[in-house]
């Protein structure tokens, strides 16, 4: 089972949401789109759920051409940001909404709410209302709502970012068996790299409305083929550095010097972007191999268990991922370490050329 986007373009009042798309997502597993805020991330799932058509193209869900059918026609569920219940109904009824209406006898309504019901675990709760339970009781009763309808298409938007993080993590844990029993197409969407990867599956990386890359997630994040790729699938973003590679050294902004050895012994001679992701510079020295930088401490922003740290080497700003609570004062000097083996290397144009990762 699949759904194709052929050249699907979506323009409102003269602005351009989705660009010229392409598109095939199967089922089987587990399809992520990944792009910052405004990305069209939504206006992609609306097209395919049917709540929107496109302007220009075509949509085709397991061969059927389905551009112009209504949603109501459509085998589609969809989960979105916020805790869409019914307030005056049961979390048993939430749940049994959909299967009322498709005429289904009360014995198979009763068997799949509490099958989805205890998939999601809140089958101790079915006949609690929607304000009498937490914010991800909640949404996982919205959840198990879209589930229990065993549509071919399953749309989820974003659907734990008004979560806190543990719960967050618990829930996409869960979810990943959860959709890994289902034969429905499964598309989520995700402002944030470190849940897609953890998601897992099929990755599509937007941006402005294009799709940038495909892909398994896995690959996409290690061979990410543009700069633009790397700067979605990276968070904090990822550190660019100009680079002028001459006689078998690099010489990177102003005076960092690194030899092109390993993966990045076959770049010829010229000028080039060179990236590394923030946590893969390092404040203290693991290896003889690593080149030390001199910085200025910008800003320390705590976050949780890590810190990000913003530095500035001459004219170029840097963000180091470090694991723990590290307050650095604003001003201070110190040393980055940062291993050759760890940079990408891009061509002026932002092109892929070097990963330090091997193609598998």
């Amino acid at each position: 089972m699949d759904i194709v986007l052929d050249g699907v373009s979506k323009i409102v009042n003269g602005e351009s949401h989705i660009s010229n798309i392409t598109l095939k997502i199967e089922s089987g597993a587990t399809n992520v789109i990944l792009g910052h805020t405004l990305a069209g991330k939504t206006s992609l799932l609306r097209l395919m759920a049917g709540l929107d058509r496109p302007t220009t193209g075509r949509i085709l869900l397991d061969g059927k051409d389905v551009t112009g059918l209504f949603v109501r026609k459509r085998s589609v569920a969809m989960v979105y940001q916020q805790f869409v219940n019914y307030p005056s109904m049961t979390v048993y009824k939430n749940i049994a909404s959909p299967l009322k209406m498709s005429g289904l006898s009360s014995a198979e309504i009763e068997r799949k709410v509490r099958k989805a019901a205890a998939m999601l675990r809140i089958d101790n709760l079915l006949d609690r209302l929607p304000a009498e339970l937490s914010g991800g009781q909640q949404q996982r009763t919205a959840i198990a709502r879209a589930l229990v309808k065993d549509s071919e298409l399953l749309l989820l938007d974003e659907p734990l970012v008004n979560l806190d993080y543990k719960l967050r993590e618990e829930l996409q844990v869960e979810l990943q068996d959860i959709f890994k029993e289902r034969k429905a197409i499964v598309v989520y969407t995700t402002t944030e790299p470190s849940e897609a990867l953890m998601l897992g599956g099929n990755i599509v990386v937007m941006d402005e409305g294009c799709v940038l890359q495909t892909g398994p997630t896995p690959y996409v994040y290690h061979h990410p083929a543009t700069t633009r790729v790397a700067q979605v699938f990276s968070d904090p973003p990822i550190n660019y550095l100009t680079a002028v590679v001459n006689d078998r050294v690099a010489r990177l902004g102003q005076d960092i010097d690194i030899p092109m050895e390993g993966h990045l012994q076959s770049v010829p001679d010229g000028k080039y972007i060179f990236g590394v992701r923030p946590n893969h510079l390092f404040l203290t020295e693991s290896s003889n191999n690593n080149a030390a930088v001199r910085v200025k401490v910008a800003l320390a922003e705590i976050n949780g268990s890590e810190t990000f740290v913003h530095v500035n080497h001459g004219d170029t700003h840097l963000v180091i991922q470090e694991d723990g609570i590290h307050p650095r004062h604003i001003g201070s000097e110190i040393v980055v370490y940062v291993n050759p083996c760890c940079f990408f290397v891009y061509d002026e144009a932002g092109h892929l050329l070097a990963s330090p990762f091997p193609s598998e």
